[in-house]
């Protein structure tokens, strides 16, 4: 056992629950324990979607329950214990974010969702024939996609900062793509196909310089590492609970209240409005105005409880522990004959995008899923990424705290004979 992984061993849980093995923290998530084609279940897909803690399964069950009620709307107890939750788990991540107020949270579906809002009801009325929004040639599809539409509306174009070999930012080109001054900045925090960590603090200052309104899309980030929006300096900040340790079908944008304010409602109906006429409809203050309808409340209330499993843990600890593990990986990977990693940035968290000499990598998913290990292939809804190290798709394997060397270990046995099976 390494130095590191002794520190961790002997961390606490805040809640009192006492010293703690990996084995405890991997007891904590259920799905852990089942088994795929009678082999115990590998999952290397956190990327895609982590695992949840029973904490987290057992903060729904317990609201549906005991309180399951509308919010907002009703004087009668139900109605109010599960106000006090929602808004409770608002308050939660406006402390796991370290927003200044809590009405800089808007509740939405997930990462998707927080940019659509921010390009619908933000952007693209800012935007003229010939004006610019700039993207980093490493963006998730979500990240692409909602710009380039309102660019089509506007007669306006997508400028892209290029990526280097390594799989980070040009910030020579990103700085010349600034001097003209785009409507808005959006990049990643994490890359979901490299692994990369972008130096968003940095690159946040660059556009301020400028004027540059800032998008971080957090949906890698705000897992793996610690997120001060404050700090940052950024304008936006988004993240999905399904990623988060969370239920799916829930996320979070945190905007700078001075900005989140000027955006105009994104959907019309309930809960949005403080009054309704038939001539004209009076809009509720931020948050409210923002999140039309009856909200994800359970989702909402498990992502609180994911936030408050996190910080029991403490991010810092748990990062050190996923950064010693993509280090072992890493090694292991380039151990392989014939197996490449895409993406080799100096700063990465725990995603390891392979490709494999004269295996695609839907087989390589394929026979790897009949020994229960679980990764992803294809082109995790970044082509751009694939197109720039020309490839057409990736294996890719994403660790969680909850991963251990002998997961990594099984991992690498598998490969050694998916490469033996194809040459």
């Amino acid at each position: 056992m390494t130095q590191l992984e002794t520190s961790f061993l002997d961390s606490r849980y805040a809640a009192g629950k006492g010293q703690f093995d990996i084995e405890s923290i991997r007891e904590d998530f259920p799905i852990l324990g089942r088994e795929i084609r009678g082999q115990p279940l590998i999952y290397l897909d956190s990327a895609a979607s982590s695992q949840k803690p029973r904490q987290v399964i057992e903060a729904l069950g317990e609201y549906y329950q005991t309180c399951n009620a509308n919010v907002h709307r009703g004087v009668h107890t139900l109605s109010q214990e599960a106000t006090d939750l929602y808004e409770g788990a608002r308050e939660k991540i406006r402390a796991f974010v370290n927003a200044e107020k809590v009405e800089e949270i808007v509740f939405v579906r997930g990462t998707t969702e927080a940019l659509n809002l921010v390009a619908h009801s933000y952007v693209r009325d800012l935007l003229e024939p010939g004006d610019e929004i700039a993207v980093s040639g490493m963006e998730h599809h979500s990240n692409i996609v909602p710009w380039q539409l309102i660019c089509q509306k506007r007669s306006a174009r997508l400028a892209v900062i290029p990526i280097t070999d390594e799989g980070e930012i040009d910030l020579r080109e990103l700085d010349k793509v600034l001097k003209r001054r785009p409507k808005i900045l959006t990049l990643a925090h994490v890359s979901n196909a490299l692994g990369t960590v972008n130096p968003v603090k940095q690159i946040v200052k660059m556009a301020k310089a400028r004027g540059v309104t800032v998008c971080i899309d957090g949906a890698q980030g705000a897992p793996h590492l610690p997120v001060d929006v404050q700090e940052l300096g950024c304008d936006f900040y988004c993240f999905s609970g399904h990623k988060a340790f969370g239920p799916t079908g829930i996320g979070i944008l945190y905007g700078r209240f001075e900005v989140l304010n000027k955006l105009s409602p994104y959907q019309g109906g309930g809960e949005m409005i403080l009054s309704v006429t038939f001539e004209k409809s009076t809009y509720n203050h931020l948050p409210f105005r923002l999140e039309a309808g009856t909200p994800n409340i359970a989702g909402a209330i498990g992502l609180g409880s994911a936030v408050d499993y996190l910080n029991q843990l403490g991010l810092p600890a748990l990062g050190a522990y996923e950064d010693a593990l993509l280090d072992y990986a890493t090694g292991r990977l380039l151990e392989i004959e014939g197996l490449k990693i895409i993406g080799t940035a100096s700063s990465k968290v725990g995603v390891m995008s392979f490709v494999m000499d004269n295996v695609h990598p839907h087989d390589i998913g394929t026979i790897l899923d009949q020994r229960g290990i679980a990764i992803r292939t294809g082109h995790h809804c970044a082509q751009p990424v694939m197109d720039r190290f020309q490839v057409p798709a990736t294996a890719r394997a994403s660790i969680a705290f909850y991963n251990t060397r002998e997961e990594i270990d099984e991992l690498c046995t598998a490969l050694q004979e998916v490469g033996r099976v194809f040459r």
